[in-house]
């Protein structure tokens, strides 16, 4: 056989592959990299080039690539079961993985509902909580609110709560109407305004949603402290003690969606645990198996649990349900996950990391075309702008963050700009040096992209 390099696996790929998030016009022009292999934090394409993989794999890779110790974990889970139907049947992993998240969680989630990604698991959300106040006789609860410039999957319910246009609008007749209410977002505070005190003026906001729909309100819905996908927008933990607070008092469920900001991400092991509180119900993946398998899941407590249960006949069964819903290698992945969080120490390194990581590009802050440099545990982000004074941003036809991305492989680094906001959310196995060598590329990148 041939000796496969970087061009030629490209070709056969371009006939045959059909990429996410992708106009595959751009690779005309704009070449795909081949990944050969992983290990640790960087990726070797065919040729033998290497990339610090600075955006974690979109996100899910905590532990880096070709980790020993969950490869030894999925050996061993493979020798005896790789996967059974999950209706009427179960396995010693799903029941482990179940314990332990049950353990990790705060009171009173109790229970644990699987699926294969975040997006599934936001839908089994949405679903559980319109179902739950159905089955209790409240059929008037058939709504959600949001926050604007949320993002919470790609599915048609997803989307129905979610906020991007970029993502929504093609969609928007086939999606359902969502309640949508402005986002605490710190990076639209007014000069010399505090996070907290910002994301409390914020919150009147949600408050007055409540109080007008929350008879037909069946839930909020959030990503807790950080709104990924829309640039990594971040507000402060009181937001979400206040919205716990008043779905309590309204009687409206409140769904966390976790899927990006949890297992470590924003310096404690959920997001949540910053405000000090529980949702009703809690969504998990990307993460949840170290980057290796697709798994999600939605914990919730028995209030909703004991809403469903009942006689065959009454239908009040929760009857969703995915072909590999608790995979058993995907649980054996996850498990092997949580026992390095375990054994390492890992939320207490993770702070040292990230408290490197703002040192390292604290000083882009007085970049003339970065409008601000922000950061919530293991995500830094640096949102260049064409005018500080007016906060004018660039086009985002000029697609200054690409320019950003092709300086950056040059470099050896992998980091993917979310429009024009560059933002680092490396494996938690990176060292500070390396954490110093994306800070260099990143400014040189934004030098790069920001020249006229």
């Amino acid at each position: 056989m041939p000796h496969m390099t970087n061009k030629s696996l490209v070709k056969r790929d371009l006939k045959v592959v059909w990429h996410p998030c992708s106009q595959m016009k751009d690779h005309e022009w704009l070449p795909m990299i081949p990944v050969r292999r992983g290990e640790g934090v960087w990726l070797y394409d065919m040729d033998g080039r290497r990339y610090l993989d600075a955006v974690s794999s979109w996100w899910v890779n905590l532990f880096g690539h070709a980790n020993p110790r969950i490869n030894q974990a999925l050996r061993r889970q493979m020798e005896s079961l790789e996967h059974v139907i999950l209706a009427g049947f179960t396995h010693e992993p799903v029941v482990q993985l179940s314990e332990r998240l049950v353990a990790l969680t705060p009171e009173p989630l109790t229970r644990c509902f699987y699926t294969d990604n975040g997006s599934s698991a936001v839908e089994v959300a949405l679903k559980m909580s319109y179902h739950y106040w159905r089955n209790s006789g409240q059929t008037q609860r058939t709504r959600f609110i949001t926050l604007s410039g949320s993002y919470h999957g790609e599915t048609l319910g997803t989307l129905g709560v979610g906020d991007v246009a970029l993502y929504k609008d093609t969609y928007r007749p086939l999606l359902m109407e969502a309640i949508t209410v402005p986002s605490p977002d710190c990076a639209l505070r007014e000069e010399g305004v505090s996070w907290e005190e910002h994301s409390r003026r914020m919150f009147a906001h949600m408050e007055q949603a409540l109080a007008e729909h929350a008879h037909e309100t069946a839930a909020v819905i959030v990503e807790p402290l950080v709104q990924c996908a829309t640039g990594m927008r971040m507000y402060h933990p009181v937001y979400l003690k206040l919205l716990r607070e008043a779905c309590d008092r309204h009687g409206v469920h409140l769904i966390a969606d976790e899927i990006a900001v949890g297992f470590g991400r924003t310096g404690t092991m959920f997001a949540c645990e910053h405000a000090g509180i529980c949702a009703d119900f809690l969504c998990l993946s990307k993460g949840l198996t170290g980057g290796y398998l697709p798994l999600a899941t939605v914990l919730t407590n028995d209030t909703v649990y004991d809403a469903f249960y009942d006689d065959y006949a009454t239908l009040r069964a929760f009857l969703h349900s995915h072909s590999y819903t608790g995979n058993a290698l995907a649980c054996a992945a996850a498990m092997a996950t949580l026992d390095i969080f375990q054994q390492d120490d890992v939320i207490a390194r993770n702070r040292q990391l990230s408290a490197h990581m703002l040192r390292a590009v604290s000083h882009l802050a007085d970049h003339p075309h970065v409008a601000e440099v922000r950061q919530t545990g293991m995500i830094v982000a640096m949102e260049m702008i064409r005018d500080r004074k007016t906060r004018e941003p660039y086009p985002f036809e000029e697609r200054r963050g690409l320019r950003v991305y092709q300086h950056a492989l040059g470099r050896e680094a992998l980091l993917r700009p979310l429009g024009n906001v560059v933002y680092m959310m490396p494996p938690y196995v990176i060292s500070e040096d390396q954490i110093d060598h994306l800070a260099k590329v990143a400014e040189e990148g934004i030098d790069l992209a920001t020249q006229d």
